[in-house]
C-alpha cells in the first residue's frame, strides 16, 4: 500500500503528464489554429493599407482556418532540401511526356490555330509553346488544383518559410476579388497557382488577358483566356520571336569540357543555371562538333549555353535566351526542357 507523500506525489506526476498531453497532442493543433487567427490580424491590416475593399476583407478572413495539409506539402518540396543530389533527366521526361500529353496537346493545337496564330501575330511567342505550358501546367484545362487559394496562401504567410511572397499573393487574391472575380474562382494548387496559366495571384493582376473579347479574364473556364494570358506572360519576359527555344545535339566523345565553364553567377536560381555552360555561338557550337538530333541549325549568331542534364554521352540541349523566359515561367531544367521539348511534340 502507497505512503500518502507517494501517492502525492504520482498524483502530481499524472497530472503534469495529463496536462503535457492536452499541450504538446491534440490541443497542439489548437494552439497553432489560435497562433493562425491572431496573424490573420496582421493580413488584415496589410490587406486594408494595400487598398482591399472592406466588404472583400470581412467576406473572406472570418472564414480562414489553418491548412495542415498544405504545410506539409510545402515541406516536401525539394527546395526545402538544398543539399538533395540531382536526378537524372530522363525518367523526368519519361513521366512528364508521355504519349497522352503529346496527343492532346496536339489535337489542342489544331482546334485553337485561328486564335494561336493571332496571339503568336500579337507577341511573337509560338503557338506550341503555349500549347506546351497548357499542357505541363494543367493538361489543358483538365487539373487545375482543389485547394481554397486564400485559405492556402494564408496559411503558407503563416507559416513563415517564404512569409512576405505569400503575404503579398494572399493580398493580390482578394485584389483580384476587388477587381470582380469570385470567390468562388479562387481554387488552384496547393501554392496559390490558378486557373489554365496556374497563374499566381499577383501575376494574374499584371498579366491575364481577355483572349475572347468579353471584358474579362478568365483564366478558368475560356481556353482564349488562358492561351492569351500565357502569351501575354512570354512577351513580358521577353521572348525572341523567330529564335528557338533551344534543340537536342550530340556532343563528341572528345569534347573538351573545360573549355566551356561558365564564370557567371546568376542572381537567381544559382543551382539551376550552374548546371550550364557559357555562351557561344551556334557558329562556334558547330566548330566544336556538336551536331543537331532532330532539327537543322538555328542562325549562326544565335547564342546558346550547353547542358547535359543525363551527363556525357547521353543527349545534351543548346539553350537559347527564349529558354531563360520558360524558365521564368518556372525556373526548373527539367521543367523548361520538357515544355521545349512537347512543343517540338505538339506541332509536328
Amino acid at each position: 500500500m502507497l505512503g500518502i507523500k507517494t501517492l502525492g506525489r504520482r498524483i502530481r506526476v499524472a497530472a503534469v503528464a495529463i496536462a503535457a498531453c492536452f499541450a504538446f497532442g491534440g490541443p497542439a493543433v489548437a494552439q497553432d489554429e489560435s497562433g493562425f487567427q491572431t496573424y490573420l490580424l496582421s493580413l488584415r491590416a496589410q490587406a486594408e493599407a494595400k487598398g482591399v475593399s472592406r466588404a472583400t476583407v470581412d467576406a473572406v478572413i472570418p472564414t480562414l482556418t489553418l491548412n495542415q495539409r498544405v504545410i506539409e506539402l510545402d515541406r516536401q518540396q525539394p527546395g526545402a532540401n538544398p543539399n538533395a543530389p540531382i536526378p537524372g533527366f530522363a525518367p523526368y521526361k519519361a513521366q512528364h511526356l508521355e504519349p497522352a500529353l503529346i496527343s492532346s496537346g496536339r489535337a489542342a493545337y489544331r482546334s485553337a490555330r485561328s486564335r494561336l496564330q493571332r496571339i503568336e501575330q500579337e507577341t511573337g511567342v509560338p503557338e506550341s509553346i503555349m500549347v506546351a505550358i497548357w499542357g505541363h501546367e494543367t493538361s489543358y484545362g483538365r487539373v487545375m488544383g482543389g485547394f481554397d487559394l486564400p485559405r492556402a496562401l494564408a496559411t503558407l504567410a503563416y507559416e513563415g518559410r517564404r512569409r512576405s511572397l505569400f503575404a503579398d499573393e494572399f493580398i493580390a487574391s482578394l485584389q483580384m476579388m476587388d477587381r470582380g472575380v469570385a470567390r468562388s474562382q479562387l481554387i488552384g494548387s496547393w501554392a496559390g497557382a490558378t486557373g489554365g496559366p496556374q497563374f499566381l495571384p499577383s501575376v494574374y493582376l499584371r498579366l491575364a488577358r481577355d483572349g475572347d473579347g468579353d471584358g474579362r479574364a478568365d483564366i478558368w473556364s475560356s481556353q482564349a483566356d488562358t492561351l492569351a494570358s500565357i502569351g501575354a506572360y512570354f512577351a513580358n519576359a521577353g521572348w525572341r520571336a523567330g529564335q528557338p527555344w533551344g534543340l537536342a545535339v550530340s556532343v563528341p566523345p572528345t569534347f573538351d569540357r573545360s573549355q566551356i565553364g561558365n564564370s557567371l553567377l546568376s542572381p537567381r536560381c544559382l543551382k539551376v543555371f550552374a548546371r550550364h555552360s557559357g555562351w557561344k555561338t551556334m557558329a562556334e557550337w558547330r566548330a566544336l562538333g556538336v551536331a543537331p538530333l532532330s532539327r537543322g541549325w538555328p542562325d549562326d549568331r544565335v547564342l546558346a549555353t550547353l547542358i547535359e542534364p543525363d551527363g556525357a554521352g547521353k543527349t545534351a540541349y543548346l539553350l537559347t535566351g527564349n529558354y531563360r523566359v520558360i524558365l521564368d515561367y518556372n525556373c526548373s531544367n527539367f521543367y523548361a526542357l520538357s515544355v521545349g521539348l512537347l512543343a517540338d511534340a505538339v506541332e509536328q
